[in-house]
């Protein structure tokens, strides 16, 4: 019976994936010109356990370009080779290549031959030299006119035949019995052996048992091979480290005689007899695909959408908080016995018992939800660890000096946030380096240091996650903000912003500031829907810019976007949501404490700020039950984008959980409303987007 490795496939991508990024990391960090023997011992492990788990699933083509790679990496680390920018440059863009081939083979799609040929002609350049052994000489005949015999041929036809030494190893390799159970498979050594040169093998059955007593898990067998091969012996045995546990191995050179062919000579006639010309002849690589994958051109851009990994399925988990989701279960399993026992032989005398268990249920079901919760919690550095790369390239492209500093990459947020919120902060990151850092010689100018800095932060606030993007660039220039807005007929020339809604400008589609357009940023699309991204998530996006001295981006988004604490608010028969976290407090106001605006609607003084006021039954035009004067109902006041508005509602129904339902997947996107919830008692409430609300409100 064989192993199907296919059910480990999923945790092999997800592995090589961490192990790529922490390549990645480390050779962003190394110093050019240094050797620092700890961070290249970092880079190579993941490289060769990428190259071994591949040999061992079966992904040669994966497992064969690493190599090349570990290759390079091992001359670094024994000092043979130094640090420098171009082979730095060469082995990141190695690390793209085996992204995308993992990511071809996990999506089952064809590899790009011509990116893997190109990437891998750069390392075997880097490592070799330009005489690399792409180039090798070929002798083709020709013939040419010769009137005399050759003493010198004849003397060479005459000669004893040279005699050379075959490189390579006798390979003694005896598995133990459950060699088979630990997930190796023999014929997968053999293959990588086989890319090393010649490989011969002889199996030896003599400890095969009878039919009978035959156990197909164990592995009986073993093989004398015979490896024609320059490779050393530490290469060797490297393909079998993964089994040097489960095997006996003894490894011992190979020394064959090998006769070398005579040379073909022309034998001393009168008449013309062709002679041998030398001639060199250009031999390009050729990448052999491996047996399970096949490989051909990627056809076009419009693919790249495809290579990008396919989003995990799965989450590592610290074992505390296993231990204490079991430990709450467990809580919840002797309270649902006890209230078992009390209905068995239930007695009116034992309501303050029910009541006392329904309430210790009610407190460890929270408990329960909230480990549950917290499993899916993931440090923010899942996705901070992918702009150190990003900022590199961009700033090498743009010929500019750019610094990029983490803060908080150990803040947890929900795995679903992690995963949707990294191409609103791409976006962002790309505009900053573009638009926001200056070239060295303008920072110099402006009395700046020639680098520039982009600080990517994340913290705690509240019920939220907030992310900041810092630069020190030049800023936003509020004029000419204003001045592009009149020109395209987005603003009137007679409208009075304030600095903050002059800044909320960039946020409408199709605005732009960019004089030319590039690849980076400038055309106009993006950041309306990096907005748009970010609410959808339950978040907003806030922006504080100073001319000259930098701007600051801060994105506010839930720790999880299952569930919320909400207050329940009665608006006539209809119960909303309104989320906890945006709730400063809740007032009774008279109509003496009102004020009306001429075309902007009303507003209360609360503690020397005018507040406007939001009436539920207007927004969401609700019929009966309402209440119309403000001293009939309860002003909620909310904070949502940094700015405080009152929402006028019935009553205040009470807190509570809730979980959170998507309308929009469910039914349509509904302005000013974030999603929906199902109460206790079936009927559905809809969650308040109150950053849209409060926005709507300043408009």
């Amino acid at each position: 019976m064989s192993i199907d490795m296919s059910q480990f496939h999923q945790v092999f991508f997800e592995e090589c994936f961490e192990g790529l990024e922490a390549m990645e990391s480390g050779l962003l960090s190394l110093d050019i010109g240094d050797i620092d023997p700890e961070a290249i011992n970092t880079i190579f492990r993941a490289a060769h356990s990428i190259k071994g788990g591949s040999g061992t699933f079966g992904f040669t083509v994966v497992a064969e370009y690493t190599h090349i790679m570990e290759t390079l990496l091992d001359e670094m680390r024994d000092g043979r080779r130094q640090v420098t920018k171009q082979a730095v440059d060469v082995l990141l863009g190695s690390v793209d290549c085996l992204r995308e081939m993992l990511t071809s083979i996990q999506n089952e799609e064809d590899v790009n031959a011509e990116s893997v040929a190109v990437h891998q002609s750069a390392l075997e350049t880097e490592l070799n030299g330009e005489s690399s052994a792409n180039t090798q000489p070929n002798v083709v005949a020709t013939p040419a006119i010769n009137t005399a015999p050759s003493p010198i041929q004849s003397q060479e036809e005459d000669e004893e035949p040279e005699i050379e030494e075959e490189q390579g190893w006798k390979i003694s390799f005896c598995p133990y019995l459950n060699l088979l159970k630990t997930g190796n498979d023999p014929v997968r050594l053999f293959r990588e052996l086989s890319a090393l040169g010649q490989l011969t093998t002889n199996v030896n059955i003599q400890d095969v048992p009878d039919f009978n007593e035959l156990d197909p898990e164990e592995c009986n067998i073993s093989w004398d091979l015979v490896l024609v091969s320059d490779a050393s012996e530490s290469t060797v045995r490297e393909i079998f480290s993964w089994v040097e546990e489960d095997c006996e191995l003894e490894l011992s050179p190979l020394a064959k005689p090998k006769k070398k062919k005579k040379p073909k000579v022309a034998t001393p006639v009168s008449a013309p007899t062709p002679a041998v010309v030398e001639t060199k002849e250009v031999i390009a690589p050729v990448i052999v695909p491996p047996p399970t994958t096949v490989v051909k051109k990627a056809s076009s851009e419009s693919d790249s959408a495809k290579n990008a990994p396919k989003a995990s399925s799965s989450i590592r988990v610290d074992t505390d908080k296993i231990d204490t989701l079991i430990n709450m279960v467990g809580e919840v399993v002797i309270t649902q016995s006890m209230l078992g026992l009390i209905g068995e032989n239930f007695t009116m005398d034992k309501v303050g018992q029910l009541k006392r268990g329904l309430a210790q249920l009610e407190r460890h079901t929270r408990d329960l939800q909230q480990s549950v919760m917290n499993i899916r919690m993931l440090p923010i550095s899942f996705v901070f660890s992918r702009f150190p790369r990003l900022v590199h390239d961009i700033s090498t492209k743009l010929n500019k000096k750019i610094t990029l500093k983490l803060v908080g990459e150990n803040t947890e947020v929900d795995k679903a946030v992690v995963e949707l919120i990294n191409d609103p902060l791409v976006h962002l990151i790309r505009n900053s380096l573009d638009h926001g850092i200056e070239m060295p010689a303008e920072r110099i100018a402006a009395g700046k240091p020639e680098t520039g800095t982009i600080e990517l932060k994340a913290y705690h606030r509240g019920g939220h996650i907030v992310i900041e993007i810092i630069d020190d660039g030049r800023g936003m220039d509020k004029s000419k903000l204003l001045a592009k807005a009149i020109e395209k007929g987005l603003v009137e020339e007679s409208a009075i912003m304030t600095d903050k809604q002059i800044l909320e400008l960039i946020f409408m589609p199709g605005f732009s500031t960019a004089e030319q357009l590039s690849d980076i940023s400038g055309r106009g699309v993006g950041m309306d829907v990096v907005r748009r991204n970010i609410q959808s998530l339950g978040g907003n996006i806030d922006i504080i810019s100073e001319l000259g001295k930098g701007s600051t981006i801060a994105i506010h988004l839930p720790l999880t976007l299952a569930i919320l604490d909400g207050q329940s608010v009665a608006v006539g028969d209809e119960t909303y949501i309104v989320p906890l976290v945006s709730i400063i407090e809740s007032i009774n106001i008279t109509e003496k404490m009102l004020n009306k605006v001429a075309g902007k609607g009303e507003t209360f003084k609360l503690r020397n700020e005018y507040l406007p006021i939001i009436r539920m039954r207007e927004i969401f035009n609700v019929k009966t039950g309402a209440a119309t004067k403000p001293n009939e109902g309860v002003i909620v006041v909310v904070e949502g984008q940094g700015a405080l508005c009152g929402f006028l509602v019935d009553e205040l129904l009470g807190q509570q959980q809730v979980v959170i339902k998507s309308l929009e997947a469910n039914y349509r996107r509904v302005e000013g409303v974030s999603g929906a919830t199902i109460l206790g008692d079936g009927s559905v409430a809809l969650i308040l987007d109150v950053p849209g609300l409060v926005r709507l409100s300043v408009c």
